[in-house]
Order: C-alpha cells, then structure tokens, then sequence
C-alpha cells in the first residue's frame, strides 16, 4: 500500500496520543485523573437540549443543510455577535457555519495558503494551525509567545521580508494554552500591520465567553479597520458546553468568508440542521446558566492554583480566559515530556507536555479545568506524595 507523503509530513495528533495513554493505563486499573483535554465535564445546557428534542422530531430537519448554514442559525449568530460586540455582520456574504472551529481553520488555511506560501503562527499554540499549515504545503513561520511578552507576539520581530511574503497571520486570545488575553490594543498593531503588508489575520476566539473576575474578552472586529482583512472563528463548544456537538460560525470578510465557504463545500455538507436549531436556542441561554458553569470553573481554578503554590509554584496572577494553566514544569526535569510520563506513571494524572503546543512551550505543562475540584484536590496530593514539586523545601499541603 502507498500513501500520501504528507502524512509523513505530520507529527502524532497530540492530544491522540494523550488518549492512548490514557486509555492503556486505564486498561492496566489505574485510576486516571484526566487533565489532559479542554471537553467540558458540565452537561449542554436544558434549553439547548429540549430544542434539539424538538427539531430532531421535525422531519424537514433530516436531510441536506445548506452549505452555508441555515438563514436561521446566521441571523442568531449576527443578532449575537452584535449585541456583544457591538458589530454588525451581513448573514449572507459575512457569516458561515462551522462543524466546530477545528475543521473551519484547516479549511481557511487551505484557501489562503499556497505551495510555499508563508503563514505567521504563534507558538505555543493548538496544534491545527501548523499541521494544517504543512498539510498544504505551506512554510509556517513562528511567532514565539513567551512570558516576557505577556505571551503575545511581538510583531516588530517578523523580518520585512517574511512580513512581504506571508499571506495569513494566526492568533487567538483568550489563548489555548498559556490562558493568557490580549488588550484591543494589541488587535489593532495587528490590523496595521495587516494591512500594512496584505496579510489575512485569521482570529480563533473560541473562549471569548470563558472569562473570570470581572474581565470580558474582545472580538478582534471591535478594532478599527478589522474587517478589512479579518475573519474569526467562534465556537459553541465551551461556552455551552457543546464539545460533541461540532457547531460554530465564522464571520468577518467578505472575500475571506466565500473563500472558506467555497472550501467548505467541496469538502462537507455543513451541520445538521436539528444542531442548528439547538445552536440558536444556545444564544438564548439565561445569563445565569452560563454564570454558574464560569463560577464552577473559576472555584476549579483557585483550588488549583492555591494546591500548586504550596507545592512550590510561583504563579503570579489567576488567569482571566480559558479553563487552562501553563505551567513551568520542577527543574529536576530534563523536558515537559518526562515531566508529563512521570505525571502518568507515578500519579495516574493526564497532563499534555507544552512540547505538544510547539518549539516554545517546552518547558511547561498545561492543566485542563474540567473535572470535579475534590479530583483536583486528589491529584495536588498524589504529587506531593510523589515529589511531583517545584521547590520541595515550600510543600505543606494537607
């Protein structure tokens, strides 16, 4: 048998490879605490789920959906994205559904990156953008995001020669997996800088919603001139605890949009039409509902933090986005891949290496906040019991 050779091109899906592990050492009866992916553990809300009851019994719900989406779900998506962002959207040349964010950037990579083309990517970052990147021959160059930078990117490094030659530049904030958020100020150097040198800036905000203490995060379109050469990435998957699901949208520019729509349907037959229904009763979600799944994540993360201080963690600040902490790994350990088999080996905890995110996140782990705090608590104790610590002279958990 023959295959393609860009296959070769790719490494292991990291979070996969998580899996597998996870699933022989439950093979073997050991009791894993999984902090390795980003699925919520809450269920999809009752008004969603009631909506989609409904609309399955519908027959006219059953066969092809537009490639597009419905006119229905667009306008829910435009009406939302308005009234909390404060930006209008024409549901028809500016809007397009997704089967999750995750087939909608590989698709958008495919429409703007050519054989040799240049694409401007962060690291550390999700993996897609740069498998999807080499998958269509492109030439990823790296953005490094790192703790000096508030882990964003600092635009004044990229050389005026690659600037010239890339046709698309990534970001995405409240950022998967540092959690770090970026100001309206920082979207508008990119936007300059976009158009400063005819770049498409492709803005994956899929925790916009995921926010703590106070701080609400921005859609890159709420800097000035964004639609001229943005499109962002939203999905239902976090907010409404919608993982399975695969339900998101698109919106931005307009030669961006038919761009990736002309993409999309030549590849899928776009969403069922029942989830639609449920993904626009999903933008009618009470306030409230959403408060309490943010408050939940928000105790997770504080139990977190205070068991990872008393075992020798200097975390300086909370993060405000994204249900994630990155975190430096003990330097008793030679990579974040030991550190993260040690974690599995000794402590049955699931965590993926920041080697997985790309060149820069060596050096660190990420923690997934999706599962009951009293399995947090476990696991702070099995590694201290382990001497999974940063500075043991500071361990007093009890």
């Amino acid at each position: 048998m023959k295959f393609a050779k860009r296959i070769e091109s790719l490494p292991p899906y990291l979070f996969a490879e998580i899996d597998k592990k996870r699933l022989a050492a439950i093979a073997k009866g050991v009791d894993i605490i999984n902090m390795g992916i980003g699925d919520p553990d809450q269920p999809t809300p009752k008004n969603i789920v009631d909506a989609m009851h409904k609309a399955i019994d519908d027959p006219s719900t059953h066969n092809y959906p537009p490639y597009q989406g419905t006119k229905e779900f667009r306008e829910a998506v435009v009406n939302w994205f308005e009234k909390r962002f404060g930006q209008r959207f024409n549901s028809d040349t500016e809007c397009v559904s997704l089967i999750g964010s995750k087939e909608a950037i590989h698709n958008c990579i495919f429409a703007t990156i050519d054989q040799g083309d240049i694409a401007l990517l962060p690291d550390p970052a999700y993996p897609v953008y740069k498998s999807s990147t080499i998958l269509c021959g492109g030439k990823p160059f790296i953005t490094p995001l790192t703790e000096k930078t508030n882990w964003l990117p600092d635009l004044t490094k990229i050389p005026n020669d690659i600037a010239q030659k890339a046709n698309i530049l990534m970001v995405g904030y409240p950022n998967n997996p540092t959690g770090a958020i970026a100001p309206i100020e920082f979207y508008d150097e990119v936007i300059a800088f976009a158009k400063k040198y005819d770049i498409i800036v492709l803005s994956d905000n899929a925790y916009s919603e995921m926010t703590y203490d106070g701080y609400v995060a921005p859609s890159i379109f709420q800097a000035k001139g964004a639609k001229d050469v943005a499109l962002e990435f939203q999905s239902l998957s976090k907010t409404y605890n919608m993982t399975g699901w695969r339900i998101g949208f698109a919106v931005g520019n307009e030669k961006v949009i038919k761009a990736l729509s002309t993409m999309k349907t030549n590849i899928d037959s776009g969403i069922f039409k029942a989830i639609q229904r449920a993904g626009i009763a999903a933008f009618e979600t009470p306030k409230e509902v959403i408060n309490k799944t943010i408050s939940i994540y928000k105790e997770r993360r504080d139990v977190a933090l205070s068991g990872l201080k008393e075992l020798g963690w200097n975390i300086k600040e909370p993060i405000k986005g994204t249900f994630y902490l990155w975190l430096p790994i003990p330097p008793t350990f030679k990579n974040s891949s030991d550190f993260a088999t040690a974690m599995l080996d000794k402590c049955g905890i699931v965590v993926p290496p920041g080697s997985g995110y790309g060149e820069y996140g060596e050096g660190y782990f990420r923690i997934a906040l999706t599962i009951d705090k009293k399995r947090i608590q476990e696991g702070v104790a099995r590694m201290k019991k382990e001497g999974l610590v940063f500075a043991p002279q500071t361990c007093s958990v009890k």
